[in-house]
């Protein structure tokens, strides 16, 4: 198991860094901080189809066609654990040393956007002093991994879920023991 994580995981880091590495260099460049979420979680999906890839090819090479939802979610985890690890890696590296003024220019961009979409003073004299409160705790490299690993975590435990559900596959000697 651990050669087809590895892999895998890998593979999935180096396309969800990737993505943001590009994404996160767009928005920082473009003056109005644009970018396009949707396609940034579609390239996270993307990225992610590898854990059922991977969980399917251990199923299917080295585990004779079979493996329990546990074991299969557990290969899932470490897929997304490599895949998440080097994405809050390459972040950090990003952020500290190619963009560290990356919060003051994404604030502004915030509260534009908050007026634009018809905030009140008073909701933008809150949403300023969130994201000032916001931009004191990412001095923490702590709370920027934390943050960081928030971003893309979490879709790559779901589909760990959805794969291990699908692919999961018992022995045929318990299957006909069970249909008895």
């Amino acid at each position: 198991m651990k050669k087809n994580v590895i892999v895998f995981g890998l593979i999935s880091g180096v396309i969800i860094t990737t993505m943001m590495v590009n994404i996160a260099s767009m928005c920082y460049t473009n003056p109005d901080m644009k970018s396009n979420d949707v396609v940034g979680y579609a390239a996270m999906i993307a990225a992610f189809s590898f854990i059922f890839i991977g969980i399917r090819n251990y199923r299917d090479k080295y585990n004779s066609g079979v493996i329990t939802f546990g074991k299969a979610f557990k290969t899932g985890f470490y897929i997304t654990l490599i895949a998440s690890s080097m994405y809050v890696a390459v972040w950090l590296v990003d952020y500290y040393v190619f963009m560290p003024d990356f919060l003051e220019k994404y604030i502004p961009h915030m509260l534009r956007e908050a007026s634009a979409d018809g905030a009140s003073q008073t909701e933008l004299k809150d949403k300023a002093a969130e994201l000032a409160e916001f931009k004191e705790m990412y001095q923490n490299p702590a709370f920027v991994v934390i943050i960081t690993f928030l971003e893309v975590l979490p879709v790559g435990l779901v589909v760990s879920l959805i794969s291990a559900l699908i692919l999961k596959r018992k022995s045929k000697d318990h299957a006909t023991a069970t249909a008895s």
